[in-house]
């Protein structure tokens, strides 16, 4: 393992609280933590959960998933832990009303490919993927109780969201408190040194470390780390908003995505999703405010670097060439694929034969939020038929085209 002081400075790097005190207690902590793992040669154990809410990854769920990357680059082990249980409730950290419930049958359908998403980030050799509904599911009423007794009702009102929800008037589901209930149990059950999460659960990472010290375990470490913005510079990135980016989106739409926030998000996308080094991100912010870097050059700096990250940099270079051939010269790219048309075809079934949506009910979303054009006018209904004998241009969102002939 590395020096411990190297360690902190790396694991550190990006965490907020918002609470100095907090911050004190949790670093001193991790060195302490990490001194007892170089002596006795044990690694930590960090975990990190993600509700399956949506079938994709974003972008905004990797900002916990590099900091998890981090600690496994050092030696420690790191445990992604799918909330298949936890989903089913959903979590009101960031939420002013309460959520949809799932059922177990989405909840399945959209964490199946989570742990593969996940890996374009972490280790798949050296990650421990587990699911909660392994020890969630079989407690009974009375495990819940006895859970139950550890924490007060004003601990719970106390939060930020349920505090403004309680103060409007507004409905605060029983359910809901079960929510940090659940996650604590989780750090119990996976014994965890450290648990990483988005600054708006400092309450549920630190309900964990309360149930580990009642149950006789020692409490974890919580680490929280900003939220990402998403494409449109101000809500937090989630698909349910529209102002995602996929990990698994292909280079040309994922380059376009990032050049299309606002110039005051770059920051935000720097510090939380780039391989620059705080004092690369300095040195652009510098020569943007004194004009030597123009903000699209800086832009199309941080675009690169994404997508060779979740790509590589020969398709990063392809995605560049793409959106400033289509996007800075109006031009339709050259590469697209074309699609010969044999007979009639309902536009939601052509949109999945030619591979601009991945099934029929995305298509029929891509549709019905007005993304899909053919020659430049918008398909309004998920009925259309397309007629062959005619050369058109097919268009989903402003970087994925299809030539149809």
């Amino acid at each position: 393992m590395r020096p411990i002081d190297e360690q902190m400075t790396i694991l550190m790097r990006g965490v907020d609280f918002g609470d100095e005190q907090i911050k004190q207690v949790m670093e001193g902590e991790l060195r302490e933590r990490l001194q007892e793992a170089q002596q006795q040669g044990k690694p930590l154990r960090v975990y990190c959960g993600f509700d399956p809410t949506a079938s994709q990854l974003t972008l905004g769920h990797t900002v916990p998933m590099r900091k998890l990357r981090q600690f496994q680059d050092l030696g420690h082990q790191v445990i992604f832990l799918i909330g298949s249980f936890t989903a089913l409730i959903g979590d009101p950290s960031d939420r002013e009303s309460v959520r949809p419930q799932q059922t177990p049958e989405e909840v399945a359908e959209k964490s199946k490919d989570y742990a593969d998403q996940a890996f374009k980030i972490l280790n798949r050799d050296k990650t421990e993927v587990r699911s909660n509904a392994d020890w969630l599911a079989p407690l009974t009423f009375a495990d819940l109780i006895r859970l139950a007794s550890h924490f007060t009702v004003q601990q719970f009102l106390a939060r930020e969201n349920f505090a403004l929800r309680h103060a409007k008037g507004d409905p605060i589901w029983l359910h809901e408190f079960f929510y940090a209930l659940m996650q604590a149990y989780d750090a119990v059950m996976l014994k965890t040194d450290v648990q990483i999460g988005g600054t708006e659960q400092l309450f549920n990472l630190m309900a964990g470390r309360k149930l580990q010290e009642a149950l006789g375990q020692r409490p974890q470490i919580c680490l929280t780390l900003p939220i990402l913005v998403g494409t449109d510079g101000y809500q937090r990135m989630g698909q349910s908003r529209g102002n995602y980016i996929g990990v698994d989106e292909p280079p040309e739409e994922m380059y376009g995505k990032v050049m299309s926030i606002p110039d005051h998000a770059m920051r935000n996308y720097f510090d939380l999703l780039s391989n620059f080094e705080p004092a690369q991100i300095a040195d652009i912010e510098q020569r943007m405010a004194s004009g030597r870097l123009h903000p699209m050059e800086a832009k199309m700096m941080l675009a690169r670097d994404i997508v060779t990250i979740y790509h590589d940099a020969e398709a990063a270079a392809r995605a560049e060439a793409h959106f400033k051939r289509v996007f800075q010269k109006g031009e339709l790219p050259k590469d697209m694929p074309t699609h010969k048309l044999t007979a009639p075809q309902n536009i939601v079934d052509l949109l999945v034969e030619v591979g601009l949506a991945p099934s029929k009910s995305q298509a029929r979303r891509l549709i019905a939020q007005g993304g899909v054009r053919l020659d430049g006018e918008p398909v309004e209904s998920i009925e259309e038929t397309v007629m062959p004998g005619r050369e058109a241009i097919l268009q989903v969102g402003k970087r994925r085209f299809a030539r149809l002939v």
